[in-house]
């Protein structure tokens, strides 16, 4: 009996030891993973967690600080996801370090990213209450800030086509194709009265040169009225008054001549404003009026030289004239 008590207390010892040893061995392990890494915890809620798995890396600055431990919906809020994040011991994770979540466009493999923004704070150390680990906070993504701007102009470039198909609807072009109908006619107007103003300044032109001679048949008369004043002042008073009168004639011809011209531009300047309404008619106007007061400028001009004629001929401004002088509208036989 004594052989098998012993082997059964050698297996015993054997078994102890080794229990011993794996116990040591997990325990050495513990405690080198425990002083080689630090564990966090963090609470998402705004940012999808697609792509992210167990083991995935976790970046500060774009090194490799750790790895993600586990994740796990939330019981209370299914909107809140809990993820523990195992980082290097020495890595600077400050009170104010925040998570955001990243992914490789290629892939869609999601990453953590530690950022800390602005100075660097105390060290996270604090354990809340209820909490296993630090509780780092989490960010705001610059891809989901960047996918939410997107989305904003996608939904306002929909709005804006929308709106658009609205205005080029078919109600719209019909009106629009009858405003380009209008414009083109009224175009069409415009070169037309174009031509006939250009024609109305041609006449004007005339008219103008019209004027311009009858001023200097006027001027003409004068001079010879005031050559022939002095002899007529000795053949009699007669003659000077009836001199005087011409004189006064010629100036209310004068006066009225440049009265008539001051309408008759003032008219053609009002009617030339209204040029799309009574264009043709108010420069038609203006046109015979510019030809009445020149055709009245001849008139004058042939009264005074007939006037001016009398005057030369002392006798027949005294005595009237003779019997063979001719009277107006005569002709001889």
């Amino acid at each position: 009996m004594e052989p098998d008590t012993r082997y059964s207390l050698i297996g015993a010892v054997v078994l102890a030891l080794t229990a011993a040893a794996i116990i040591a061995y997990l325990w050495l392990s513990s405690v080198g993973r425990n002083a080689d890494y630090r564990f966090y915890t963090v609470f998402f809620e705004r940012q999808s967690l697609e792509g992210l798995q167990v083991g995935g890396n976790v970046n500060m600055r774009g090194i490799n600080v750790g790895r993600v431990e586990d994740y796990e919906i939330g019981h209370d809020n299914i909107n809140r996801v809990r993820v523990t994040l195992r980082v290097a011991r020495e890595t600077p994770v400050r009170e104010n370090t925040v998570a955001t979540v990243s992914r490789n466009l290629l892939t869609g493999i999601a990453r953590i990213n530690l950022v800390t923004p602005g100075t660097p704070g105390p060290e996270l150390e604090k354990i809340a209450r209820g909490e296993k680990y630090p509780v780092i906070p989490e960010g705001t993504s610059t891809t989901d800030q960047i996918t939410d701007a997107v989305s904003r102009v996608a939904v306002t470039a929909d709005v804006a086509l929308q709106n658009a198909n609205r205005i080029l609807g078919p109600d719209n072009q019909k009106a629009f194709a009858e405003l380009l109908v209008q414009l083109r006619d009224l175009t069409r107007g415009l070169n037309e009265r174009l031509s006939t103003v250009d024609k109305v300044a041609v006449e004007i032109q005339a008219s103008s040169a019209a004027f311009r001679k009858a001023t200097v048949d006027i001027a003409g008369a004068a001079r010879r009225i005031g050559d022939a004043a002095e002899p007529l002042a000795r053949d009699g008073s007669s003659a000077m008054r009836e001199a005087t009168t011409a004189l006064q004639t010629l100036t209310v011809a004068t006066r009225n001549v440049e009265r008539d011209l001051g309408l008759a531009l003032q008219r053609i300047e009002k009617e030339g404003g209204a040029v799309l309404r009574r264009t043709d008619d108010a420069l038609d106007i203006g046109v015979l009026e510019l030809r009445a007061t020149a055709t009245e400028l001849r008139t004058t001009a042939e009264a005074l030289t007939r006037t001016l004629d009398r005057m030369r001929d002392p006798r027949a401004a005294l005595l009237g004239p003779g019997r063979a002088q001719l009277g107006p509208g005569e002709a001889r036989p």
